[in-house]
């Protein structure tokens, strides 16, 4: 199925294209997601030293690519504080970030800054808030402690994607109930075994918004290689099965979801 013969608009809501994953095809693989009706391309940092890499991605296709601000729990370590306050700084010079993100908590790997991931995610809420923008989260392993967070700090001003949303139903409707939230749909959908079908079919329309994770995560029939934006519509023709619509509904719906989340 030919993206540009359906003249689609999709926005993969979550790519690390500046990683070194593409430094010998970065341009190619951005083109080829536009070409492929993959409009907008959001990008989430993850530390101090991926933010050059992101913002030459963004000088390079401003009208395509949107760059986000914040330290990815995987990044978090003794050091944190002073990471966040260079970051900040970051922020406070540039205001075209579009969000504060990827922040959250990773108990997968390694759990010996639990405390230290909770406190960072706390500090970057708090700017999302003063700054009246979206948040973009990471959870793995640890819905129960990051919804302790969120718990202590949602209000109306707060909004954000659960990205890579891989959780329960109960998880689900713990997130939407905060009001402001959507989840964010990457590869795993596809996976035969994931379950996560179920799951998305009991979650309107309304709460999604299409995400590649890339170069990590690849969809069906691309599992174990390395992602990249121009999947994200595989992932929309998965959710199109699921929910027995139309491709070109996905991407209208989803796009809607996404910009207005973003704000783009």
């Amino acid at each position: 199925m030919s993206r540009l013969a359906l003249n689609l608009k999709m926005i993969d809501t979550h790519t690390h294209l500046y990683l070194d994953q593409f430094d010998d095809d970065r341009t190619e693989v951005v083109e080829k997601a536009i070409q492929n009706g993959i409009d907008k391309l959001l990008l989430p940092n993850i530390d101090l030293e991926s933010i050059t890499g992101m913002n030459a991605l963004v000088k390079q296709y401003p009208n395509n690519c949107f760059a986000m601000m914040g330290l990815h729990p995987c990044s978090v370590n003794a050091d944190y504080k002073s990471v966040l306050t260079q970051m900040k700084t970051v922020l406070d010079t540039n205001s075209n970030y579009i969000a504060i993100g990827e922040i959250g908590m990773d108990l997968y790997w390694d759990k010996t800054y639990i405390n230290e991931q909770a406190d960072a995610l706390k500090i970057q809420i708090e700017w999302a808030k003063e700054m009246k923008l979206p948040i973009v989260i990471h959870v793995r392993d640890a819905f129960d402690e990051i919804f302790e967070v969120i718990d202590a700090l949602n209000d109306d001003d707060l909004t954000g994607v659960f990205h890579c949303f891989t959780g329960n139903l109960d998880q689900a409707n713990h997130i939407l109930n905060y009001g402001g939230f959507k989840l964010g749909l990457g590869g795993v959908l596809t996976f035969k075994n994931s379950g996560l079908d179920k799951i998305v079919s009991q979650i309107d329309m309304q709460h999604l918004v299409l995400e590649t994770d890339s170069p990590y995560l690849a969809p069906t029939p691309h599992r174990g290689k390395r992602n990249e934006s121009s999947y994200v519509n595989l992932v929309a023709q998965k959710l199109a099965d699921i929910k027995n619509l139309s491709i070109q509904k996905i991407d209208k719906i989803t796009t809607q979801n996404a910009n207005a989340v973003f704000n783009l």
